[in-house]
This record gives structure tokens, sequence and C-alpha cells, in this order.
């Protein structure tokens, strides 16, 4: 099917259930998947796909389920892959995340500090300067693309002072964060190839390796994920195994750039979408933080995890047998309504509102939520007090992406209080 807007979607809701196809990424280019996960929540709520671009896998699509799978992690393993797609065997890279107990427990233990609560309250300050400086240089009355100059520009630089990388090549951060998750496999032949992947996998693990032994015993305070991996026992050679090592920076770019970019574009179009909503928020600013979270789940960032059985089980009905991809629908979970009250809604004092998949479930919930969901209040409340207008004046431009829900540009037009 030819993807663009002038092109009618599936009719999800009259065609098989065998003819479903849940690995097509346009659905989240063009927006138009909830009727597909409402029937697989109604009728078929986990399902298997036995043939796909990505291969055969089951679709897990209830919240309660999805929750369910994710506490057992001795049955479905985060080993090999968190993606849909199998990583081709030159290409596996060892993170935290796609790993089982104890490994994840001691990798993830090692950088779990760098969101401590005295480190966000520093942060607090620093990411306030920065979103001042960003909004305050906004041009007023005239179409901008809030992606380029407020989300993408605000996140690079909460990377950059995360990783304590160089300011003047910031930029590569977000770069590759943007390529590691651009496989062409999975966004309908749009993203890019395997090489050029390689090269840019090359190029960070390179530039990484150079900061590890430029800080290795440089006797400063271990206040970076890069200083953290070198201070503690279980990560302190983590250099020495390139796989292991780049997997996890990948991990943290990753992490820390797409949930709270694509959050923080995500929220402009929600509030243009139900204006009754930012008509509540302005006359009640203390439901910022609440809206913070209803954004979240509103967008899931990300839509999907995988994880592989280790062995034949009988989930739910379904005879899953081992060996066989598993895949979590984040976003079909984060829409359940026999869990979350009227779910289609964007409701941003919802009772419960942190109640949500978006961050995960169980031992692999994302461990930078705290920072994530700091970021997008200060952006919402220096936002809302200089801005009379925040208005959409074009259609959003989505990733063709079957891991990463978002945008690629945002056309916005903003007038300032007199």
């Amino acid at each position: 099917m030819n993807a663009r807007a002038d092109v009618m979607k599936p009719d999800y809701r009259g065609m098989p259930l065998d003819s479903l196809d849940i690995a097509d990424p346009r659905m989240f280019q063009h927006d138009y998947w909830h009727d597909l996960f409402a029937r697989l929540r109604a009728e078929s709520p986990v399902h298997f796909q036995p043939d796909s671009p990505v291969g055969p896998f089951w679709s897990v699509t209830r919240y309660e389920d999805i929750v369910a799978i994710e506490r057992d992690t001795e049955t479905f393993s985060s080993e090999p892959s968190i993606a849909m797609i199998d990583p081709e065997p030159d290409m596996i890279l060892k993170m935290f995340i796609a790993m089982d107990p104890p490994d994840h427990d001691d990798q993830r233990r090692a950088v779990h500090h760098v969101v401590a609560p005295r480190n966000l309250r520093e942060f607090e300050t620093l990411i306030r300067e920065r979103t001042i400086e960003v909004l305050d240089g906004l041009p007023e009355n005239e179409p901008f693309d809030w992606v380029k100059l407020v989300s993408r520009d605000l996140t690079t630089k909460m990377l950059a002072t995360l990783f304590d990388y160089p300011w003047e090549e910031r930029n590569n951060l977000t770069q590759w964060s943007d390529m590691f998750t651009n496989d062409e496999r999975i966004t309908d032949g749009e993203g890019v190839s395997r090489e050029v992947i390689i090269e840019h996998m090359t190029a960070c693990l390179q530039r990484f390796t150079e900061l590890w032994h430029e800080r290795k015993d440089d006797g400063k305070e271990a206040f970076d994920l890069i200083r953290m991996l070198q201070a503690d026992p279980n990560t302190a050679n983590m250099v020495d195994d390139p796989l292991t090592y780049m997997g996890n920076i990948m991990l943290l770019i990753v992490g820390g750039n797409d949930t709270t970019r694509n959050s923080m574009s995500g929220g402009v179009v929600f509030l243009n979408q139900f204006p009754e909503q930012m008509a509540k928020v302005r006359a009640q600013p203390e439901l910022i933080p609440s809206m913070v979270s209803e954004i979240i789940r509103y967008q899931t960032p990300l839509p999907h995890m995988r994880r592989t059985a280790t062995r034949d089980v009988e989930f739910q009905g379904a005879k899953i047998r081992k060996g066989e991809k598993v895949v979590l629908w984040f976003v079909s979970g984060n829409y359940d309504d026999t869990v979350i009250d009227r779910a289609d809604e964007f409701w941003i004092d919802r009772p419960q509102v942190r109640n949500h998949l978006s961050f995960g479930a169980g031992i692999h919930r994302c461990m930078g939520n705290r920072l994530a969901e700091m970021q997008l209040r200060i952006l919402w409340e220096e936002a809302l007090s200089r801005f009379e207008k925040i208005e959409l004046v074009g259609d959003p431009k989505r990733t063709c992406n079957l891991f990463i829900r978002g945008y690629t540009e945002l056309p916005v037009r903003v007038s300032r209080f007199a």
C-alpha cells in the first residue's frame, strides 16, 4: 500500500485476523494504528503472525498480559535483542536492556546513579537555564520546526551533559541515535543500509573509546556515564569488550534521546488536538506534572519491546514455542480501556496518570524516567509562562519506524504574552 495521506488506510476491522500486518511501520507514519490494536485486544490479544519482513512473531496487546511477561524474565528473555528484527551475527551488541539477571542488574547498577535524586536536583537548574535560552530564541508569529529548534536541541544538550561529551561535537549524539534506530528493514525501506549503520557505529565506538582512555584514572568525580562505568567493579574494564561497551553506549544515547524528544513534540500535537486540555492547564499550572505523564502515555515513544521464549509455554491459551519472538506492544497496552479509563482521550488530570507502559515494567523499567519527566515539566512550565499561543500550522511529519514513534517535522507558530 502507498502510505501517502491520499491513500486510504487498511480496513483493520473488516479484514480476516490472519491478514493483519502488525509489522508495517506505515501505521505509525500515518497514525492509523488505533483500529489494528483495538481489534487485536478484543479478538486476538496474543496473536501469531507467521510471515513478515522481520520473520514470525507473537503480538501481546493487553496491558496486564504485557506486565505479566515483563515480570517473567525466566520464561521471556530479553536476549538476544529487544527489537522485532533479529540482529545480524556481526552486529549483535550487548546492552543491559537486552540482558537478563544477573548481568542486567550489574551493568544497570553501574550507571543508575546518574539519575539519583541529588543529580536530578543539580540537573534541574541547568535544564531550566537551557530551556529558557531555547524558548527565548524562538521566532515569533512565523512558522518554524519545533522538532529542530526545541525538541532536538534540548535533548542533544542533555545527552552531551550526561556523557560529559565535547560540547562542540554534541550533534554527533543525536545523529548516531537516529542511525541506530533507522534500520531500513523496519522502516519500510525508508531507513539507512546496514553498511551506513556500521559506519556510524564504528565512528561512535572510536570516539567513545578515546573518551574512555582520556578519563581513565583522571581523578575526577564519577559524575558522567563514562566515569560511572569506569568506577564500578562490574564495568571497570568494559572498554576491553567493544561489543558490550558499544551496546551500552548506544542504549544510553537512544534511551536519553528518543523518549524525551518525541514526547516534547507530541505534547504540542496533543494540546492542539485537545484545546480544552490546554485551557485547563493554563488555568491550573499545577497540573503540568500530571500532564507530562499523560503526554508520555499518549505518545508512547517506543511502541514495542521484544522478548524471546526460553521454553515451550502456554500463555493465555496461546502455545508459544521455545525461541519464538514475543512482541510486547506498549502502544496498545497504553490504550487498553479495561485498565485505563477513557484511554483514547488525552486527559491531563486523569486518576493514576503515571499508570502507563511507556517506560516499560519490571526490571527493565526505564531508569531515566524521572529525568525525562523533569525535562518535559520544565519545558511546559517555561513555555506556558511566556507563550500565549503555541499552534500547529501544518501536519506533523512522523517517523516511518516500528521501534520509534516520533516526529521528523512539526510546523508551529508561537506568540508571546504582551
